[in-house]
This record gives structure tokens, C-alpha cells and sequence, in this order.
């Protein structure tokens, strides 16, 4: 029946008619209106399915399926060619599909009492762009079970330093330690999964840092993400209610946001399965109900031998951290924090401690580090000039007391010396040196005005000129001239 008929009948229903009428005037059986007016609403036409190519395999499929439920449909495909079927895969598939549905799996609901368990794990972000190229953001949470309290935290990385660091803000944010905490199966916390019976292989650094809180561990079995799935939720609703929308920063930039949002959103709201804000129930029941705290804060720091390049630097997730120059190619102990970075001797003593770089491939370096190895250049370097100068003629070492005594700048005035001895010789060098130490005359400039003046020499001699006596014997001299005595003297001139 279409709608349109439908609606002719409920019409001419409402005007008063009987069925009799209604059909005689529609000239349709009475049955017909009466199964119109049995629907308050007209009922939608079933369409008339088509016959397919799977349809002959049908009890096949189902038959194999049952024998061999591990059989994909990619295998089914290739057996229903073979018996003489002509379709395609996609068909195969979703009548596989039909046949075998995935059903979910049912759960027991999994109650903790009031400090029993908290959960933890990782969630991963986005990438967030640094010197030297990009990394990724990962961010932890733990939950109280009982309470559903949270707490969360971002970190440029999910290794042991920030996994330790990560469990120890926590645990001081809450104020006590819960008497187990369920972990995923991650390699910082557990080496081997539980397989076969055994038991789970953890981590020993992570055991010991359960020591010093006073927790045990507890690893989730593979694929039973149900077994935590307080901590499942929890990093799902912060990607929704925190993080989406967000551009990604420095952990150091977001952790004012993301502990105003725990203390203003996700710890006040009123919880779907507890019908409780967890802040609420954390302080009525649970806080109390949690150990405490050790009286010293857990180092979380990563220790490992590592030896310092010629270079004198340690590398560090891609970035170089120096060291004091003495100790390069020389085996150190490394302390990785998640804020710093910590290089010690063998013995203990401290020689470098730097702030945790974000970047990549970043070269941290300490000025004081370096300073040593230019001193160590430079008396190196001044030693060989000394040397050098030393061997310049007995008068040497003289000249040079006398250069320190009066030349505050006597290094300068002995490289010079020392270029000069290679130009003019060694041997003029020291005969210069004599007659400065003589004059006491104690400069560069004296010496290298000394040896241009001996350079330049005496003009050469013209050929020799013998006078011999008989030539001074045989003069032509010409006669005197006695007129002036004659003449009579003028009288103006004796006035």
C-alpha cells in the first residue's frame, strides 16, 4: 500500500464512512482498509531484492565459515573461483561479513575500593616544530580508580626520566600513593609481557622506584585494554576536551593550561559513571585512604657510562652537551633528568650540568669548559715562541729578561723577533741581539732597524788614482802678474 492510498483511507475514516463505503468508493477490498486503518502511520514499501552471484554459494560459505572460522575472505574468494563463480571480491567480502559478524566482547565492570589502584599510560599528540627540526608531544595521566581523580602532565617524550618524573608529580599532586597501579606493557615499565602462565618481566628501575613510593605494578595482559579502561577514557576525553583545538607548544608553555584545566574542568565535572565530581570524592573518601609519601623525593634520573668525543661533548637525544676539555675521549657517567642534563666522573665528582635542551642536533656548550683549552693552546703556543727564541745566540735569554722587564707587550716584540730570524738568519739575529743587549736597547723595532741598516751597506769605491812625485815636479804654473804694484794710489779711496 502506498502512502497516497493511506491517506485517501484515514481520510474518508475521519469524514465518518464505514469500511463497506470507504472500499466501495475507493473500489478496493475491505481487508485492504482495514489493515490501512490498524497503522497510525503508512508503512513503507519493502523493495523486491535482486538476486546476486553469491547467492548459490550461500550455504558454502556458511559451512566452510563454521569448519574454519580463521578462513578471510580473500581465501573464500579464491575457493569460490575454483568452484565456478564468477563475481568479485567486494561481494565475497561483504557476504562473509553477513555470515561471520563481529560480535564485541562482553567485560565484566571492574570496581577498585578507595586508594586500591590508580591506572597510568601515555597518549601521543601532535608534532610541534624546534630548533633544529620537529618533535613529537606525549602527555601521561594517571586516574584514581575509585574516584576518578586525574592527573596529567606533557612531555617532549615517553623515556624512563619522564616516565619516573611523570609518576612523581603525580603522587605528590595527589597526596599519597595508592596500593597498586596497572600499567600498560610498555618498555619502561615492562620488559616482558605476561605469555603463557608466566608472570610479567618489569622493568628494574621502575621496581625500584615502586620500592621507594611503597606501590606494586601491575601489568595489563596484551589486548585486554578493558583491564584499564579508567585510564583508556581518560586519554581520550583530554584529546577531546583539551587538546582539540589547540596549536602544540613546549610542554613548558602548556603545563599552566593543562593544570588550570584539571582543577577547573576535568576534576569538577560530574562523572558519567559515578554521578560524582571526582574532586569531591577524592576528598571525602579516597584521600584518606591513600598511603603516604617517603619522606625524599625519588631521583628520576637515567644513569649510563658514555665517553666524551675529541670534541669534548656527550650526545643526548641528538643534542651535544659539553664538557670541561680535559676529559675528552675519556669514559664519564651520564644522569639524564627530565629538565637537565648531568655528566660525572667515574669517582662521582661533578663536571657539567645543563639545562635539558627540546631542539635537535642543538650544541649546548659551557664557556668555562672550553676556557681551559685555549690556556692550554696558548701556553702551549708561547712555549714553542720561547723556545724558538731561546736558541737565538748566547745573548738570548738576557735580552729576552730585559724585553718582559720593560715591554709590558714583550709576547708581540718576540713573534716579531722570531719572523725577522727567519728573513735575515739566524746567525744575524744573534749578533744583533749582542749589540742590543749591549746598548740596552731592548725592542723589535731596534732590531729590525738594525738589520734594514746593515742591508743596505756602504756605497761601492771608484778605481784607485796613484799621484807619483815626478808628476808633482812638473807643474806649468803661470807667471804673476806685478803691474798693480805700479800704479800711484788714488786719494778717494784712503778717504
Amino acid at each position: 500500500m502506498n502512502p497516497e492510498r493511506w491517506h485517501e483511507i484515514h481520510t474518508l475514516k475521519d469524514e465518518g464512512l464505514s469500511i463497506r463505503a470507504i472500499a466501495r468508493r475507493l473500489n478496493v477490498h475491505r481487508r485492504t482498509v482495514r489493515e490501512a486503518l490498524k497503522h497510525p502511520r503508512p508503512q513503507r514499501q519493502k523493495r523486491q531484492q535482486r538476486g546476486s552471484l553469491i547467492d548459490p554459494y550461500r550455504g558454502w560459505l556458511m559451512a566452510k565459515l563454521q569448519q574454519y572460522p580463521e578462513l578471510t575472505a580473500a581465501r573464500l574468494y579464491h575457493m569460490l573461483q575454483q568452484r565456478g563463480y564468477e563475481g568479485g571480491y567486494t561481494v565475497v567480502k561483504n557476504c562473509v561479513a553477513e555470515l561471520r559478524p563481529q560480535l564485541k566482547q562482553a567485560y565484566f565492570s571492574l570496581s577498585f575500593p578507595p586508594g586500591e589502584c590508580a591506572q597510568v599510560d601515555w597518549g601521543v599528540w601532535k608534532g610541534v616544530d624546534v630548533p633544529g627540526g620537529r618533535r613529537r608531544l606525549s602527555f601521561f595521566a594517571m586516574v584514581l580508580c575509585h574516584s576518578r581523580m586525574m592527573y596529567a602532565e606533557i612531555f617532549p617524550g615517553e623515556a624512563m626520566e619522564y616516565w619516573l618524573t611523570a609518576h612523581r608529580n603525580a603522587l605528590n599532586a595527589f597526596g599519597g600513593v595508592p596500593r597498586k597501579v596497572m600499567v600498560d606493557n610498555c618498555k619502561t615499565a615492562v620488559l616482558k609481557p605476561a605469555q603463557g602462565g608466566e608472570s610479567a618481566v618489569f622493568n628494574p628501575v621502575y621496581l625500584d622506584f615502586a620500592a621507594h613510593y611503597g606501590f606494586t605494578p601491575v601489568a595489563c595482559n596484551p589486548a585486554r585494554p578493558n583491564e584499564k579502561g579508567r585510564v583508556e577514557n581518560a586519554v581520550g576525553y583530554i584529546k577531546s576536551s583539551f587538546l582539540a583545538g589547540r596549536e602544540p607548544a613546549l610542554p613548558v608553555a602548556m603545563a599552566p593550561a593543562l593544570a588550570h584545566w584539571l582543577d577547573t574542568v576535568a576534576n569538577v565535572r560530574v562523572h558519567g559513571t559515578t554521578r560524582r565530581r571526582p574532586v569531591e570524592l577524592f576528598n571525602e573518601v579516597e584521600k584518606e585512604a591513600l598511603g603516604s609519601l617517603p619522606a625524599g623525593a625519588y631521583e628520576c634520573a637515567v644513569r649510563r657510562s658514555v665517553v666524551a668525543n675529541s670534541r669534548f661533548r656527550i650526545t643526548v637525544d641528538t643534542n651535544r652537551y659539553s664538557v670541561p676539555s680535559q676529559y675528552a675521549s675519556q669514559r664519564l657517567v651520564l644522569q639524564r633528568y627530565a629538565d637537565r642534563v648531568v655528566i660525572r666522573t667515574p669517582a662521582g665528582e661533578l663536571i657539567a650540568d645543563h639545562a635539558r635542551s627540546c631542539g635537535r642536533h642543538q650544541n649546548v656548550l659551557d664557556p668555562d669548559h672550553e676556557r681551559d683549552l685555549i690556556l692550554r693552546t696558548r701556553h702551549a703556543r708561547d712555549k714553542r715562541r720561547l723556545e724558538h727564541f731561546l736558541t737565538l745566540g748566547s745573548a738570548a735569554e738576557a735580552y729576552l729578561k730585559g724585553l718582559q722587564e720593560k715591554r709590558p707587550d714583550w709576547r708581540s716584540h718576540v713573534n716579531r723577533i722570531n719572523a725577522l730570524a727567519e728573513v735575515h738568519g739566524r746567525d744575524e739575529l744573534a749578533r744583533v741581539l749582542a749589540d742590543g743587549l749591549g746598548h740596552n736597547a731592548f725592542s723589535s723595532e731596534y732590531v729590525h732597524n738594525i738589520l734594514d741598516a746593515r742591508s743596505r751597506g756602504l756605497p761601492e769605491a771608484g778605481p784607485l788614482h796613484v799621484t807619483r812625485r815626478s808628476d808633482l815636479l812638473d807643474l806649468d804654473l803661470p807667471d804673476a802678474d806685478l803691474s798693480v804694484y805700479d800704479k800711484p794710489p788714488n786719494p778717494k779711496e784712503d778717504d
